[in-house]
Formats: C-alpha cells, sequence, structure tokens
C-alpha cells in the first residue's frame, strides 16, 4: 500500500508542479512587450507552456492508472 500512496503522491506532485509551470508561462506570455519583434521570448513561454501541460496530463495519467489499479484490487478483494 506504500507503494500506491507514494505513486498517488507523485502523481499529485506533478499536476501541481506541471499547473505552477503553465501558470509561470502563462504570466510571461500575457507580460510580453508588444512592441518586442522578437519571436525568441514568446516562442519559449509557449513551448514552456506545452511542456507543462504535457507534464500535467502525464501526471494525470498516473493517477488515473493508480485509481484504476486500486479500484481492481478492491473488487478482487470483496
Amino acid at each position: 500500500m506504500d507503494t500506491t500512496f507514494t505513486g498517488l503522491s507523485a502523481g499529485l506532485a506533478g499536476i501541481q508542479r506541471g499547473l505552477a509551470n503553465l501558470n509561470d508561462a502563462a504570466q510571461r506570455i500575457a507580460s510580453g512587450d508588444p512592441k518586442d519583434t522578437r519571436p525568441a521570448p514568446l516562442a519559449a513561454a509557449l513551448v514552456d507552456a506545452l511542456e507543462a501541460k504535457i507534464q500535467a496530463q502525464a501526471s494525470a495519467n498516473v493517477v488515473r492508472r493508480i485509481d484504476e489499479t486500486l479500484g481492481t484490487l478492491i473488487d478482487i478483494r470483496a
């Protein structure tokens, strides 16, 4: 059971990190200088936002798989 809770904690922490990173990237996008015509700062922030989205999705998949596994174990024990 400890492994399950460790995995669940890691999944939830990953979701939180992903959302925090997404928030940071969104702030960088929103606060960009509209007069700055260089694409690099905006592109970097957009890439960071996509990475954060993927991180949150992957962590959510971990939590979902653990939930499914626990459900299966409970069904077997019942």
